[in-house]
């Protein structure tokens, strides 16, 4: 044997009892948080969207909507789900975060409800998770080209802060006087008795509740 070989050590510490309580303590602790939050969503339904939002909030939302635009050339769609489909609460996996998989959700919706079909491709979804008390928002190309999508990113996470923090429907209704600004800004509505063909009401001012 080459004297400047060494014998691998093939002893290892064992793990202390600490160590192993502390290893078990949490891994036990992740699987009762995943619990508590699969079961949240496993609870809630679209009748508790509706019971949440009420006829009398419905049509408040829908005034706002139908009112913001007005003001611009964008279209405005709001989707209120109570929970996320089991399938999608699944990707998150045991430890990971569940803010990707509400964002996938969000542009899945986006896409279903044909946000993206909109005369001036500047249509944008507030998307609103109840059980998360979470706010996405996915803007199409249009509007993607002049805000980035960082302020997107930071326009949501500030915006599920406060509906986290407020009243439900106040801190909806800020959001879409937060996304209304942002259109006003950037397609403002001419002044003109009209609207210009193919520039009229493409999507439902109403919210879809599921």
């Amino acid at each position: 044997m080459n004297p400047t070989e060494q014998t691998p050590n093939t002893h290892q510490a064992r793990p202390s009892w600490a160590q192993r309580w502390a290893v078990f303590r949490h891994r036990a602790e992740v699987l009762w948080a995943k619990t508590r939050q699969v079961a949240k969503h496993l609870w809630l339904d679209a009748s508790d969207t509706e019971r949440l939002v009420g006829q009398e909030g419905l049509n408040r939302i829908t005034a706002q909507v139908s009112a913001s635009e007005q003001s611009h050339t964008g279209q405005v769609r709001v989707c209120i789900e109570a929970a996320l489909p089991l399938s999608y609460l699944g990707r998150a996996g045991l430890e990971g975060p569940l803010d990707p998989v509400i964002r996938e959700r969000a542009l899945m919706m986006f896409s279903k409800l044909r946000v993206w079909d909109t005369a001036h491709n500047n249509g944008l979804l507030i998307y609103v998770l109840v059980a998360e008390r979470a706010i996405e928002i996915v803007a199409d190309r249009g509007l993607t080209e002049r805000v980035p999508a960082v302020q997107w990113e930071q326009l949501a996470r500030q915006l599920s802060s406060e509906l986290g923090n407020a009243h439900f429907e106040q801190g909806l209704a800020d959001a879409i006087d937060v996304c209304s600004a942002l259109l006003m800004l950037h397609f403002p509505r001419p002044l003109q008795a009209e609207p210009a063909s193919g520039a009229g009401d493409d999507l439902p001012d109403a919210p879809v509740l599921q």
